[in-house]
């Protein structure tokens, strides 16, 4: 059920920024990378310890690496790092076992992220958002 709600809400998501036009704006997937990326360090906060909290931060820092530098450079990154998230999601328990992570949260968070990183691509590829 949370591929089928993932899939649903990004679409509409996707589907809202494209009517507004905030997608148009090179910061809006960049936004989405950094915020998608937070949630792992709330739900550390929330539940587990500082080892797995520092741990959870360290690797969300690498994904708000991409979402800077593909902002400043070349979003081609961002798209990269927000599918690169979604596979991330779905191996994250083989890395970090937070115990405040929802069961049903990586088929969803996975879902959002490669649904968003596919729909930034499409956009890249028909020159709707300017690449640099």
């Amino acid at each position: 059920m949370e591929y089928l709600i993932g899939t649903i809400l990004s679409l509409a998501v996707a589907a809202l920024a494209y009517i507004v036009g905030f997608d148009r704006e090179r910061v809006y997937y960049s936004t989405a990378l950094i915020v998608i990326a937070a949630f792992y360090v709330l739900f550390a906060a929330m539940a587990a310890s500082g080892r797995i909290l520092i741990t959870e931060i360290i690797f969300a820092c690498g994904f708000l690496l991409f979402a800077v530098v593909g902002f400043k450079t070349n979003l081609w990154l961002v798209a990269i790092g927000l599918v690169g998230h979604g596979v991330f999601d779905f191996v994250h328990y083989l890395f970090i076992q937070d115990p405040g992570v929802p069961h049903w949260w990586p088929g969803f968070c996975g879902t959002v992220d490669v649904i968003f990183g596919g729909v930034l691509a499409v956009h890249l590829n028909r020159r709707y958002v300017a690449i640099r």
